[in-house]
């Protein structure tokens, strides 16, 4: 059975299956990109460029329900969420039709002689290898800023969302973007490999696992390739103890439990001042315990089933040992008796050291609270993880906030608010989280030929 498949994680039933590219396919399909990148779109003026894109987005908001209720069957998601999705993915692409001009127009430079300009140009094929948690917004982060600078693009989506990877691409393809502008492709990892070794492939992106982006990263560079690297994330959700937790509770439960867990930037650190720590947890808990859980398009369902069997199966095996190793289940962690993969979302406590999981990702609805005497410790705790992707900072006081957030070994801190994003600000991280930047001025940066002309 081919890999690529809708397996509806409501009632784990297949319901569709793609067969993969072959290996001939997927080199015509390179030829065709590379061709049409050089004879064609990186020729065609940013205009020219701006008024396809911004139809994709057009479209994409016309026929948002469409394409959201793809996410909820294939990966799980709510249908609200999902719909949100959607919006923030027409957003991106509107984004950069709007903003690229101003990003890419040429730049000079103060130089002790001559004149020194530096033009942003496009490098040529760009290939992107993307993850099933946002089957939208993932793409819409590679294709929008890509599209609009020149490049072209490939894209190996993850084989649990294939539907919504096929929508994508035909999405382009209505607004008007010829073949080989933007393109899907079903590979075996094998087959992926191969396609980076190619020297038409100027460029590769991925966002996905530690264990992937070691291996494709390891790939690109043999091949002398720049590479981008959005990886896993244990996230520090700091509460201090001038918080009010009135409004620290509800970005609690959306910044762990927003798409069941399933984030790379959900806050599965929650580090609290001990003298909040106790009311934070029970509060939590009971947060918890009113979630509505069902098939992901039901109206009133405020959680889904998890992303696939072996998710729920790695989050539920996580949760055991770290209880078999001295940690406290607070609530939940417990597989619902029902059709599907549905986990019953969870607090544990008293994750030492020494446990196991304290230095892994849990990549599901389950949230670690740890206790802390003062500012200082919960900095330490925070920036004692192997990743630093994103962050969080809770307290009445913003200029403390900001403060403390310039301590902590991340890509991103957000004071009093959960670790988002948005079209305008640069999304990243540092250490086993990755390299590089996507959104924002600094993500149309990454494959750019910044060329130098000095003259005279």
């Amino acid at each position: 059975m081919s890999m690529y498949r809708t397996i509806n994680p409501a009632t784990g039933k297949t319901e569709k299956t793609f067969d993969l590219h072959m290996d001939g396919e997927m080199f015509g399909k390179l030829e065709t990109a590379h061709t049409f990148w050089k004879n064609d779109w990186s020729k065609r003026s940013i205009a020219e460029r701006r008024k396809l894109v911004l139809k994709a987005a057009e479209i994409l908001r016309r026929d948002k329900e469409k394409h959201a209720r793809l996410i909820s069957v294939e990966m799980g998601k709510v249908l609200s969420e999902a719909l949100g999705e959607i919006e923030l993915s027409a957003d991106i692409l509107a984004y950069y039709a709007e903003k690229a001009e101003t990003f890419l127009a040429p730049k000079e430079l103060p130089v002790a002689s001559g004149r020194a300009t530096v033009l942003s140009q496009s490098l040529g094929v760009i290939y992107c290898v993307e993850p099933w948690n946002f089957p939208y917004y993932q793409l819409a982060r590679v294709a929008g800023p890509n599209l609009m600078s020149g490049n072209v693009v490939l894209v190996k989506h993850a084989p649990g969302v294939p539907q919504c990877a096929v929508a994508f691409e035909a999405l382009f393809r209505e607004a008007g973007l010829p073949e080989g502008a933007y393109t899907n492709l079903f590979l075996t990892n094998e087959q992926s490999e191969k396609l980076i070794s190619r020297p038409e492939v100027r460029g590769v992106a991925l966002t996905g696992s530690e264990r992937a982006g070691s291996a494709v990263a390891s790939q690109a560079g043999r091949a002398l390739k720049k590479s981008t690297m959005e990886l896993g994330g244990s996230d520090a959700f700091i509460v201090l103890d001038d918080a009010d937790l009135d409004a620290v509770i509800p970005h609690a439960v959306a910044g762990r439990m927003s798409n069941n867990g399933q984030v790379c930037t959900a806050a599965k650190r929650m580090i609290v001042h001990h003298s909040l720590a106790d009311e934070f947890t029970d509060r939590l808990a009971s947060a918890l315990s009113e979630f509505r859980y069902g098939d992901p398009l039901e109206q009133g369902v405020t959680h889904g089933p998890m992303s696939s069997e072996d998710a729920m199966k790695r989050a539920l095996e996580q949760v055991e040992r770290a209880v078999a190793n001295g940690a406290k289940l607070v609530t939940g962690g417990k597989q619902i008796a029902r059709d599907g993969f549905f986990l019953q979302a969870a607090v544990l406590t008293g994750v030492t050291k020494d446990n196991p999981i304290f230095y892994e990702e849990i990549f599901g609805p389950v949230a670690i609270i740890y206790s802390v005497k003062n500012e200082d410790e919960a900095v330490d705790l925070a920036n004692d993880s192997p990743y630093g992707l994103g962050g969080s900072i809770h307290t009445t006081n913003v200029a403390r906030g900001r403060d403390v957030a310039a301590r902590i070994e991340t890509g991103m801190v957000f004071i009093n608010d959960v670790t988002g994003t948005a079209p305008d600000l640069p999304f990243g991280g540092v250490k086993n989280s990755g390299y590089g930047r996507e959104l924002s001025e600094f993500g149309i940066e990454e494959f750019l030929n910044h060329k130098l002309i000095h003259s005279p």
